[in-house]
C-alpha cells in the first residue's frame, strides 16, 4: 500500500469520526426527584446503556461523563452533582478508570440510602474474568515509583481516602529530588531536600498523595555520589474533613554510583533492576519496598532497614536546557537520575480496568445491575430478571458474531496497535496479539524512544494498520505520523465513547469488530 493512500485514509477517518464526536452525541437527560421510577446514575454511557437494557421503563437513567469524553481525564462539573444527589443507585466502573475527583464527588454527595456499586470490583464474584496491568521491566536502571498496597478497610478506608507519603529528611552528599513529568514535559516536583523540610504545614511541599490501591511513576534525581537515607512518615486521610492519621515511618538507603555494600554494615537485599515502588502498606501499616525483579515470579516486599536501593553510573544524564528543569540544576550539570519511565501523572491500579471489551465480563455486568435494581426494587423483581436474560442472549449472540467476522484474519495478521493500551481483554477473548500502542494510557506522551520502538514492531511484524480512538485523535500525532512514514492504514476503533452512529455497547463491539476486519484482513 502506498503511503499516498494510506494518509487519505487516515485523514478521512480523523475529519469523519471528529465530527461525529464533537456534533452527534446526544447527553441524556437528567435525574428527577419527582420521578416515581428507579433514579440511576453511571459514570459512563457504555454502564447507562447496560443499564437501560436492564431496567427498562422502571429505571430512569443518567451518565456523568459525556458519551464523547475521555473518562480518565474528565472532571465533573457542578451541574452534574445534582444527579448525584437525586439517585437512588450509582453504577461506577472504577478500578481507577474514572478520574479519582469524580468518584470523590460521586460517594460524597450520594443519599446515604443509595446503592454505590463498582461493576469492575463487584464483578470479580460474578466470575470476570481480570487482567493485570502490564509494565515494561526491562530499563538499564532500576525503575521507582510509589504505591499503595492493601484496602486498609480495617482503618476505615474506602475508595474516597488518601494516602500522604511525606519526605521529612534526608542524610547524604547532595540532593535528592522526586518528581513527575507531565504529559506535556512539565515537571512536577514531590520531594525535594534542598529547600528543607518544613514540620510545621505536615510538610505539604513534600509530600506525595495517593487514592488508596494506587501506584505512580516518577523519577529520582541525586545531585552527588554516595550513601542517602531518606526518612518517610505516611499516614491516611479517610475523607476530605478528616485530619490524617498515621500509619507508619521509616528510612530509604540508597547507594548513588557508589558498591552498595558501603551503605549498611549487615546483609543488606540489594534492589538494582527491574520495578520496585516505595509502598504504604495499609493492611500492616507499614513502609515497604515492593520489589518486581525481572523473572522473579511475584513481586515482594521487603521492610525499609532491609533494603539498599543502587543507583548505577550509567545513571548519570545531563540538566536539560529546558527552564522548566532549572530546579535540577544548570544546564549541561551531571546528575544520577532513575528515569520515570512513562511520562504523564497518570495513577493506576493493578488491574487493567477495561473490562467491557470481553462480553462474558459484560454479562457480569449485567447480572449485578439486575441483582442491584432488585435490590432497591422488589416489586420489579421479575421485569430485570427478564429483562436481564434476553440482553444476556443478545450478548451471547453477538459473542458468535464477533467470532465469525473476526474469523477470516490469519494468525500472523492478529497484531493489534492501537492509540494507548485499552484492548487486552479483546484480546486475549479472540486471539490477538497487542503488539504495541502509542502510550500505556491517555495521560502519557510517547517519546522518540517509543516512536522508534513502535516503527520497529510495524516493520518486523508487517502490520498493515493500526487503530485509532478518535476522541484521542488530538494526542495521537506520533500514531499518525509513523503510520503515515510507513505506508500503512489508520483505522477507528471505539474503547469507551460513543458517537452519532455508535450508541449502544453492542453497536460499539460490532463496529469494532468490522473495523478490525477491514483493516488486517488479507
Amino acid at each position: 500500500m502506498s503511503p499516498r493512500r494510506a494518509v487519505r485514509i487516515s485523514g478521512w477517518w480523523m475529519v469523519a469520526l471528529s465530527s461525529l464526536l464533537v456534533t452527534g452525541c446526544v447527553e441524556p437527560v437528567g435525574l428527577s426527584s419527582s420521578d416515581s421510577r428507579v433514579q440511576v446514575v453511571t459514570t459512563t454511557g457504555i454502564l447507562r446503556d447496560l443499564v437501560s437494557n436492564v431496567g427498562g421503563d422502571r429505571v430512569r437513567v443518567t451518565s456523568l461523563i459525556p458519551d464523547s469524553a475521555d473518562p480518565h481525564t474528565y472532571e465533573l462539573s457542578l451541574r452534574s452533582v445534582r444527579d448525584v444527589v437525586y439517585a437512588d443507585v450509582a453504577f461506577s466502573n472504577y478500578l481507577l478508570l474514572e478520574q479519582q475527583s469524580l468518584i470523590r464527588t460521586l460517594d460524597a454527595n450520594l443519599p446515604a440510602e443509595a446503592k454505590n456499586v463498582s461493576l469492575a470490583e463487584a464483578s470479580v464474584a460474578y466470575s470476570a474474568k481480570l487482567i493485570p496491568l502490564v509494565e515494561d521491566l526491562s530499563l538499564d536502571t532500576l525503575w521507582l515509583g510509589l504505591r499503595v498496597i492493601g484496602g486498609g478497610s480495617d482503618l476505615g478506608a474506602d475508595r474516597g481516602s488518601v494516602v500522604r507519603l511525606s519526605a521529612v529528611d534526608v542524610k547524604g552528599p547532595g540532593r535528592l529530588v522526586a518528581y513527575v513529568t507531565g504529559s506535556f514535559g512539565q515537571p512536577e516536583v514531590l520531594f525535594d531536600s534542598g529547600d528543607g523540610f518544613d514540620r510545621s504545614d505536615g510538610f505539604d511541599a513534600d509530600t506525595a498523595l495517593l487514592p488508596t490501591a494506587a501506584h505512580t511513576h516518577l523519577s529520582w534525581v541525586f545531585t552527588e555520589p554516595g550513601v542517602y537515607r531518606l526518612s518517610l512518615e505516611s499516614s491516611l486521610v479517610l475523607g476530605p474533613t478528616d485530619r490524617p492519621v498515621p500509619i507508619a515511618e521509616g528510612d530509604l538507603t540508597v547507594a548513588v554510583g557508589v558498591d552498595p555494600r558501603v551503605a549498611v554494615a549487615s546483609n543488606p537485599v540489594l534492589v538494582d533492576s527491574g520495578h520496585a515502588d516505595v509502598a504504604v502498606d495499609l493492611d500492616r501499616s507499614a513502609v515497604v519496598v515492593r520489589h518486581d525483579a525481572p523473572g522473579a515470579g511475584e513481586p515482594v516486599n521487603h521492610q525499609l532497614g532491609q533494603v539498599v536501593l543502587s543507583v548505577p553510573n550509567r545513571a548519570i544524564q545531563e540538566v536539560p536546557a529546558d527552564p522548566a528543569f532549572r530546579f535540577l540544576g544548570r544546564p549541561g550539570d551531571r546528575v544520577f537520575q532513575l528515569a520515570q519511565a512513562v511520562l504523564g501523572r497518570h495513577i493506576h491500579g493493578e488491574i487493567d480496568p477495561h473490562l467491557w471489551h470481553d462480553i462474558d465480563n459484560v454479562v457480569a455486568y449485567v447480572n449485578i445491575i439486575r441483582d442491584t435494581l432488585t435490590e432497591v426494587d422488589p416489586a420489579g423483581a421479575g421485569a430485570y430478571r427478564d429483562a436481564a436474560a434476553r440482553y444476556v442472549r443478545l450478548l451471547e449472540s453477538l459473542d458468535q458474531e464477533i467470532t465469525a467476522e473476526l474469523a477470516p484474519i490469519p494468525a500472523g495478521r492478529r497484531q493489534l496497535i492501537t492509540t494507548h493500551d485499552s484492548f487486552r481483554y479483546f484480546a486475549s477473548d479472540h486471539s490477538f496479539e497487542i503488539a504495541g500502542f502509542a502510550s500505556p494510557n491517555p495521560a502519557t506522551e510517547p517519546s522518540l524512544s517509543d516512536r522508534r520502538r513502535l516503527t520497529e514492531t510495524i516493520r518486523n511484524l508487517n502490520v498493515p494498520a493500526v487503530f485509532l480512538e478518535p476522541n484521542l485523535i488530538a494526542r495521537s500525532t506520533m500514531l499518525r505520523s509513523v503510520a503515515e512514514a510507513e505506508g500503512i492504514d489508520v483505522c477507528p476503533i471505539l474503547g469507551d465513547v460513543f458517537t452519532s452512529e455508535v450508541r449502544t455497547y453492542i453497536e460499539l463491539m460490532r463496529f469494532n469488530a468490522r473495523s478490525i476486519r477491514g483493516c488486517l484482513s488479507p
